[in-house]
């Protein structure tokens, strides 16, 4: 394994030992759940009857564990976390013997402690700044503009702090997750993609060694809530609107109904909020989601791509014809390094099918080729 590929940190120090004894390095990024690491590392039997790692301070939990790495053109800080769980695996023969350590990204840290806290007068996303704050965090946060009046309900915790924000964050229909040093809490960016083209199929231009997508006929939701307003008595109602969101291909699930047929329907009973403004919110946060009917998995040849893929981004592939080429959105990525070998496996999702003629298929002839070697 090239050691200029990767650099491990602990507690700010790098360990030159450790990359002689690394066997795999795996480091799963997703944009839902907490970045987590594994590192596989030889153990070595010395010859006063201790083992590395194990009977040194070297490896301890709870410890800070920065990971960067990439390829020769594009390095870059993959996870900033902390050590959660040593695991020494002793077998017959002392080459066998193996350590591996996990970790999880800085919102382990966020998501230890029950929290019951009222929140009064406060915007969720002033409550997602105060708590990033707390925890020394740069806060990148979208404003959610409805204040929770305490004269018509108080926002109340009961959960850890990274539950809190990320209830918070699906009724507003935001993603929240911690990246290094920085909280986010907004919603998923779908602006045009700063990533590399993944090729399928597409000759000497080829970097995704396998594609796999699948298209679910039955996600898509219309939804609409009611209730009381606590003050004036009156119906309040909500219906997400269904051109909001912005779709990354010309043909929407909608399109492929038969005629007379629209998305089915949802109906939301008792919902807890201040007013139309945020049962609007709620209904537009699961609508959208439900809008996400392609879904996709593959393989990157991390050499020929010679780029680090990341989550909560989009990126363009081509090669899969018209209607499956086009701008997807990666949900997860899991770089796993062996001395050998540095692959990624990648996850992806869609809220419409067919090109757009905007992409920008890099490396083809005219632009607009997607299918193959020629359009």
């Amino acid at each position: 394994m090239a050691q200029d590929q990767i650099t491990i940190e602990i507690n700010d120090q790098e360990i030159p030992q450790l990359y002689t004894d690394l066997v795999r390095l795996e480091v799963e990024l997703d944009d839902e759940l907490a970045g987590m690491f594994r590192i596989t590392l030889a153990l070595i039997l010395q010859a006063d009857g201790t083992w590395t790692y194990l009977d040194d301070d070297t490896i301890r939990p709870w410890m800070k564990v920065a990971i960067t790495a990439g390829t020769q053109d594009d390095s870059q800080q993959l996870i900033l976390g902390y050590i959660t769980h040593i695991r020494p695996d002793f077998q017959p023969l002392l080459d066998q013997c193996q350590l591996e350590i996990w970790g999880m990204d800085a919102g382990v840290l966020m998501d230890r402690d029950d929290v019951l806290r009222d929140w009064p007068n406060k915007k969720d996303s002033d409550i997602a700044e105060e708590t990033f704050r707390a925890y020394g965090l740069d806060v990148k946060v979208r404003d959610t503009t409805v204040v929770h009046d305490e004269e018509v309900s108080t926002i109340i915790q009961r959960e850890t702090d990274m539950q809190f924000l990320q209830r918070l964050a699906a009724r507003n229909g935001f993603e929240c997750f911690i990246d290094a040093t920085a909280g986010y809490f907004q919603p998923a960016s779908v602006d045009p993609p700063a990533q590399p083209v993944l090729a399928i199929q597409f000759g000497d231009e080829t970097n995704v060694t396998r594609l796999q997508l699948e298209v679910n006929a039955l996600t898509s939701t219309d939804v609409t809530a009611y209730q009381i307003d606590h003050l004036s008595k009156e119906v309040l109602d909500a219906t997400a609107d269904p051109d909001r969101q912005t779709l990354l291909g010309t043909t929407p699930l909608r399109d492929f109904l038969p005629d007379g047929q629209g998305p089915p329907a949802a109906y939301l009973g008792q919902v807890a909020t201040t007013g139309a403004g945020e049962l609007a919110a709620i209904c537009q946060g699961l609508h959208d989601q439900a809008q996400w009917f392609v879904t996709g998995e593959g393989e990157l040849d991390s050499s020929r791509y010679g780029s680090i893929l990341k989550p909560r981004m989009t990126v363009v592939v081509k090669g899969a014809g018209r209607t499956y080429s086009g701008t997807y959105y990666v949900t997860r990525v899991t770089h796993t390094f062996t001395r050998d070998s540095y692959t990624q496996l990648f996850e992806v999702k869609r809220n419409a099918l067919t090109v757009t003629g905007s992409e920008d298929f890099a490396g083809s002839s005219d632009g607009l080729s997607i299918g193959g070697v020629s359009p």
